[in-house]
């Protein structure tokens, strides 16, 4: 069991040296004017323009790394910094976030696959710790409440893995754009890259990080289920 709890740390401490390279990162390029002299927003019309989309809004969200697309209202949201940005970081941000537009205009399987998903772990999200927590003070008496605790933790690790070819897609599809339609040029290309590699990776260990999780619910199951047999 300490084991666990070590493999806890780990992910945890990696996760904030990630979160912090990252910020440094996005600090360090935002500093790099782009070639192109162009805004994130001027930088996302253009990619939803020369991709035959017209019918997706590109909005200023309050926020420091709060850039997302809504499938559901289908906007574009960027933060102040990238919204009005004429560096290379809000170039690269606004791409990556007009990648999933692209996406979804496509009906890329993935993010299909993921916006399935939402509606059901916005609902198991409220009761999933609950049902944890339950299952494991009350397992001696019934192993059912963190059995079904699991299942709902699957899902939410499931979802942390379906994530994963979705923003590295949306980041192929970013970069290729960037440098096909000469928003970048070859000296501050490889800092996009850089950049929308380290965002990535956030999301490679909240995964790795949730199957952790789900294989320590499932190892204290089938401790209990020794124990009765």
């Amino acid at each position: 069991m300490i084991g666990i709890y070590l493999i806890f740390g780990f992910f945890a401490i990696i996760s904030w040296v990630i979160s912090n390279r990252l910020k440094s990162k996005f600090e360090a390029y935002s500093q790099i004017p782009l070639s192109s002299n162009m805004s994130g927003s001027e930088v996302a019309k253009k990619m939803l323009n020369d991709a035959g989309i017209y019918d997706v809004k590109i909005i200023s969200v309050e926020g420091q790394l709060s850039d997302h697309y809504n499938p559901t209202n289908k906007t574009v949201n960027l933060s102040h910094d990238v919204f009005y940005g004429r560096s290379i970081a809000s170039a690269a941000v606004a791409a990556h976030e007009c990648g999933h537009a692209v996406q979804h205009a496509r009906a890329y399987t993935w993010l299909n696959l993921r916006s399935q998903l939402v509606p059901v772990l916005s609902v198991t999200s409220k009761y999933m710790q609950w049902i944890l927590l339950a299952g494991i003070l009350l397992i001696n008496l019934s192993p059912i409440p963190l059995g079904v605790g699991i299942v709902l933790f699957s899902l939410t690790t499931l979802f942390s893995f379906i994530t994963l070819p979705v923003e590295f897609d949306a980041s192929n599809r970013a970069l290729k754009w960037l440098q096909s339609s000469g928003v970048s040029n070859s000296s501050n290309h490889a800092y996009a890259q850089d950049a929308l590699k380290w965002a990535a990776m956030t999301y490679v260990v909240a995964a790795l990080s949730s199957l952790a999780t789900l294989i320590y619910y499932i190892l204290i199951f089938l401790g209990n289920q020794r124990r009765n047999n």
